[in-house]
């Protein structure tokens, strides 16, 4: 069961702010927006912050955690679609219909700041730097949306888990941490799941990594040892 914290959020104050806001905002832009971005919310891991066909209300900042969203698929398989971690926007599947269309859940207890979209949508009217962010967030959801479909169309497993490795390596650095070491919070069959790939074939793929000088895996830690060679392996699919 998720849980809401009280305890007033002030985006002015965060160190994500840069990550999930817009830059450039006046004082006063800035006071307002804190002024919509109320509460915090907290989610346990393997909990669901919303679930496919619930009532659209709000775009989550998430605080703290990774998340993973899913949708079921016709068979009744889960289908991985996206993973997000801090500083980044989830929410957003539920705009056209009013209805989420996808579940969202926390692989690790995490937090969430609240932003109801009505408040949002209005402000945005008044604060043209707001409106341009959301927008560029809607465009970076469709960029990151036709990565994915290439990425599923035409790599090969190796290329297809090397971008995904490099584009996690690359967010997380953003964030401040390692530019070669990270944590996978995702299980390898989640992994899987969004890439397209089945469980033994993002194993092998690791291994094989591994066996070339490219990665150190231990359970869920990842270093990456040569990460040039990790870039060649991804430049491949462009041949």
């Amino acid at each position: 069961m998720t849980s809401t914290d009280n305890i007033k959020v002030a985006c002015s104050n965060c160190n994500l702010r840069t990550l999930c806001m817009p830059v450039g905002l006046e004082p006063a832009e800035l006071q307002r927006i804190d002024d919509i971005v109320a509460k915090r919310r907290k989610v346990r891991r393997r909990e669901a912050l919303f679930r496919a066909g619930e009532k659209f209300t709000s775009l989550y900042a998430i605080r703290t955690g990774v998340f993973k969203t899913r949708i079921t698929t016709e068979d009744g398989r889960d289908q991985v679609t996206g993973f997000q971690m801090a500083g980044e926007i989830i929410g957003l599947d539920g705009i056209v219909n009013d209805r989420h269309t996808c579940d969202a859940v926390a692989l690790e207890d995490a937090e969430v700041c609240v932003m109801p979209f009505e408040r949002i949508e209005a402000l945005s009217r008044e604060v043209s730097a707001l409106q341009r962010h959301v927008h560029q967030i809607m465009s970076r959801e469709i960029v990151r949306e036709h990565g994915v479909m290439l990425l599923l169309g035409s790599m090969r497993a190796e290329e297809r888990l090397a971008a995904f490795l490099l584009n996690l390596v690359r967010r997380l650095h953003a964030r401040g941490f390692s530019e070669s070491e990270l944590v996978l919070r995702m299980t390898r069959e989640e992994i899987g799941s969004y890439l397209g790939l089945k469980l033994e074939t993002v194993s092998r793929t690791l291994s094989k990594f591994m066996d070339d000088g490219i990665l150190q895996v231990r359970q869920r830690h990842l270093r990456i040892v040569d990460a040039d060679a990790l870039q060649r392996v991804f430049n491949r699919a462009g041949d």
